[in-house]
């Protein structure tokens, strides 16, 4: 197994793609600490991966909160004792042209997914950098690499993620802590499907394929590493092209 011994702690993992991930680490041998809003869908998930043999648990949290972060954290840590690999996947979405956006949802976007990543980082990375070690994966979007229309809070807040885990790369490098950004195209999930119900998905990625990247990331030797991640759908057109 690619995670034996290993605990990771997913954000976002009631449901979609935090998951996808949570489950394709457990099958690989990890712990999975899993954090999310929704009890009911985080019970599910702890179950699915206690099916797969792991140790697993669940910590109600809403990551835009700083004292439910540092709750989560810590609970995680005494819990499972350390954490090797936080996966920040949590994430808002409210698609609109930008003068029919509100102040709350461009907060509430803001909030949770560039202000929930920072939260999860500095409430983990005393333990991390103590242990030299360690692997964040933030799950970023492909509308944090170009403008598109109708999602100006949203591109402002994946551009952000990718400037943070870049930066994130360079200052924790020497701590022996490898930082990611994986940025999706289209992905089918509950999520795009409320924010974009008109649109066709026949021929969108699954959860699951974005999971099978994040294996990817998490298991580069000490010697290597990649900043930004484009997963694309097969279909589409690359970026430039």
């Amino acid at each position: 197994m690619l995670f034996a011994g290993k605990r990771a702690l997913i954000t976002g993992a009631g449901r979609g793609i935090g998951r996808a991930i949570a489950l394709a680490f457990a099958e690989q041998g990890c712990d999975i600490a899993a954090a999310a809003r929704t009890e009911s869908e985080l019970a599910e998930t702890v179950a699915l991966a206690q099916q797969r043999g792991r140790r697993a648990a669940a910590y109600p949290c809403d990551v835009a909160d700083p004292d439910q972060v540092a709750a989560m954290a810590q609970a995680a840590l005494s819990d499972f004792g350390a954490i090797d690999i936080l996966v920040n996947n949590a994430g808002y979405a409210c698609f609109k042209p930008f003068m029919e956006l509100t102040l709350e949802e461009w907060r509430r976007t803001l909030d949770v997914n560039m202000t929930g990543i920072f939260l999860c980082c500095r409430a983990l990375l005393p333990h991390m950098i103590a242990r030299r070690s360690g692997c964040i994966i933030n799950i970023s979007s492909v509308s944090g690499l170009r403008p598109i229309m109708h999602q100006s809070a949203y591109c402002a807040s994946k551009h952000g993620v990718n400037g943070l885990s870049v930066t994130l790369a360079m200052e924790l490098k020497e701590h022996g802590i490898r930082v990611h950004a994986l940025c999706p195209g289209g992905v089918k999930t509950r999520l795009s499907d409320e924010a974009m119900p008109e649109r066709d998905k026949s021929d969108w990625m699954t959860p699951e394929e974005v999971a099978h990247t994040a294996l990817y990331l998490a298991t580069l030797g000490p010697n290597a590493t990649v900043d930004i991640v484009y997963l694309r759908r097969f279909g589409s057109v690359p970026l430039g092209g």
